[in-house]
């Protein structure tokens, strides 16, 4: 048996057809989302002291059961991408209707949002991960079972 750097870049078959390159960058994508976010999370959650707020309650109970699911993804990397697409969606949003507004402004240099943006330029690596091509067939161009039965 050789060794073939390049299989990477091969589909694979036992996951759908889905590149190799593609599966191993979203575990690692799943893997920094369940530690360093996971990390950030519970323990600020289980360190927390005194009455939540709704809302901040809400923000850490969606961060925290995201980290959790980001675990799953490690083991099911296509059947966890559901999660990636939210990351990337609400990453977008917030890139859109927060800090594009004020960098047209000239008001993000030194704002506080302007961390929060560094960070979100970030979603360039899950748009790379994905597999767009099984998000379409999978996600989008999937017809209803009912549909499948009359056709």
């Amino acid at each position: 048996m050789t060794f073939n750097p390049l299989a990477i870049f091969h589909r694979d078959e036992r996951h759908d057809g889905v590149r190799r390159i593609n599966i191993y960058a979203l575990r690692l994508l799943y893997t920094l989302m369940f530690f360093m976010l996971g990390n950030t999370v519970w323990t600020h959650i289980l360190t927390h002291r005194g009455a939540w707020g709704a809302d901040d309650a809400m923000a850490w109970a969606v961060w925290a059961a995201f980290a959790t699911l980001a675990g799953l993804g490690i083991v099911h990397p296509l059947k966890m991408l559901p999660v990636v697409l939210l990351e990337i969606f609400y990453k977008a949003l917030w890139l859109i209707l927060v800090a594009y507004p004020l960098w047209s402004q000239g008001r993000l240099s030194g704002a506080p949002e302007e961390y929060q943006t560094m960070v979100f330029i970030g979603i360039l690596f899950p748009i790379v991960a994905v597999p767009w091509g099984y998000v379409f067939k999978h996600y989008v161009y999937t017809r209803s079972a009912g549909s499948r039965a009359t056709a």
